[in-house]
């Protein structure tokens, strides 16, 4: 497989550690984009998770090698912790393994335009004064990724091909947490117009997007859950929302219209 060279990589929401996490495709992503700088947006590893029970494979392990061996040849990698790896908040300012962690970057394109990057769980009022709402969440979550193993499984003997997640259905389909990602993106944007950028890059509620929002750009990486999508920076500074099917296929993410909007949920976080 060739691999592609671009600009900069935006990756969240992988969540290593856990059963629902899809190593062996981003691992797949990985070898087939090269790039300069690689962005790491947040809950990279899931330690909420890993509190409860730890599923850590060798697939897992060879992702962490892979961002290690990148840092160590010359790509400039820049970790900014999440909620789910808010651990790692205490060490913002230092270098690990040729990896700088910080709260949040400013990342400027080829064609000079400035972003924000961020988690975004500052910005999420569940996560910031209902923690232990977001720690339901997340159980139940993870509840229904097992589900969505044993779904796997019959599909494959039912001869059914491609990979279905129980919980993007479910996301799909649950209208109520429509306003809940319409107040989050709002929020981000404000902070973004405050900080007299010219857009964001976050993660958190596990939706892919780029979109404009009154002259500025909002960008979500989405997750390596259930969408395995990424954002890539092309040598022209154009930004591209990825969604990695399988090797070496990759196609953008046709953007969701004004009509699709009832039908946009996040996941929990």
């Amino acid at each position: 497989m060739q691999e592609q060279q671009v600009r900069a990589i935006f990756l969240s929401d992988i969540h290593l550690g856990t059963r629902g996490c899809q190593a062996e495709r981003l691992l797949e992503f990985l070898r087939h984009y090269d790039s300069a700088y690689l962005y790491l947006v947040g809950d990279i590893i899931d330690f909420w998770s890993m509190s409860r029970s730890i599923h850590w494979t060798s697939v897992q392990n060879t992702v962490v090698q892979k961002v290690l061996r990148r840092a160590r040849k010359g790509t400039r990698v820049i970790l900014v912790p999440g909620n789910h790896d808010e651990a790692l908040r205490e060490y913002v300012g230092i270098t690990f393994g040729d990896i700088r962690l910080e709260h949040e970057w400013v990342h400027e394109t080829a064609d000079g335009r400035r972003f924000l990057l961020l988690h975004g769980d500052e910005y999420d009022q569940v996560t910031r004064h209902h923690r232990w709402v977001a720690v339901l969440g997340d159980v139940a979550y993870n509840t229904l990724v097992r589900l969505n193993g044993w779904l796997s499984w019959i599909r494959r003997r039912l001869g059914i091909s491609g990979y279905w997640s129980l919980a993007g259905y479910a996301k799909r389909k649950v209208k109520t947490a429509v306003n809940f990602i319409f107040d989050f993106e709002d929020s981000v944007m404000h902070g973004a117009r405050e900080r007299g950028v010219d857009g964001v890059i976050c993660g958190h509620i596990h939706w892919a997007a780029i979109r404009e929002v009154d002259g500025l750009t909002y960008i979500n990486c989405g997750d390596w859950v259930d969408s395995c999508t990424a954002i890539v920076e092309h040598l022209d500074g154009r930004l591209e929302l990825v969604e990695w099917r399988s090797a070496p296929a990759s196609q953008p993410i046709p953007l969701p219209s004004a009509n699709d909007a009832p039908d946009r949920v996040a996941l929990p976080s």
